[in-house]
């Protein structure tokens, strides 16, 4: 194991907490208190994971996320203590991949940073070619490929983290059909969808500000309302 764990929190009996569960699971943890110092190290450290809170002395968690993206797609976990969907969508929308609402179940924590993490390796590590199953899809200029874990839209590199690319690879898959927002929320994150849960559309939202698609007449992935999304053939 040995990933590297950023944690930035500045209530200090949580992020000692956060670093004592994480180092007893195996993890190397670097904790910060301050959001500064925490940007000046991830620029100088290589990390497999970061855990913000929203809310710090100096500078906020969500312009910390925002930083993180303009160079790294590792996964990123918000931290807040408020319970409404602002933030989460706030946080998913710039590039984020989960969010946990305090107070939490510090197993909880360590459950969410396994998922993220494996979901990070899977989405970047390698896969087996097959016959069954193509590896690249090359749709009206939209290539995506998940031997390489890239993909151009008219031959531009997209910047995707895997979350972003697992919905739009899913996407591509089922390709003329239109997928169910809960389908591909259980298909992306390997839980079980909420009604209420506005995750999948802050990060379709996200995708298409990525690719340049209009709001309203996107070319690619469109919106069936009250059902999800699809790529029409």
């Amino acid at each position: 194991m040995n990933e590297k764990i950023l944690v930035v929190d500045d209530e200090k009996e949580i992020a000692d907490l956060i670093e004592v569960y994480l180092k007893n699971d195996g993890y190397t943890v670097y904790k910060f208190y301050r959001g500064l110092d925490a940007l000046k190290f991830v620029n100088e450290e290589e990390i497999d994971l970061a855990i913000l809170d929203v809310m710090l002395p100096d500078i906020d968690g969500f312009r910390i996320c925002q930083k993180i993206r303009e160079k790294y797609y590792y996964p990123i976990i918000m931290l807040t203590a408020k319970i409404d969907d602002g933030d989460k969508i706030m946080g998913l929308t710039i590039g984020a991949d989960d969010y946990i609402t305090k107070p939490f179940n510090p197993l909880e924590v360590i459950a969410r940073v396994k998922t993220q993490l494996r979901r990070y390796t899977r989405y970047n590590a390698t896969t087996i070619k097959t016959v069954q199953t193509p590896n690249e899809h090359d749709i009206r200029g939209l290539l995506i490929n998940k031997d390489t874990h890239k993909c151009t839209l008219f031959g531009n590199e997209l910047k995707l983290t895997p979350i972003e690319f697992s919905l739009l690879w899913y996407l591509c898959e089922h390709q003329g059909s239109v997928v169910a927002s809960e389908d591909l929320f259980e298909a992306v994150w390997g839980e079980k969808y909420l009604n209420n849960n506005n995750t999948v559309m802050a990060h379709i939202g996200r995708l298409r500000e990525k690719m340049n698609e209009p709001a309203k007449k996107p070319k690619f992935i469109k919106t069936v309302w009250g059902v999800g999304y699809t790529i029409e053939k």
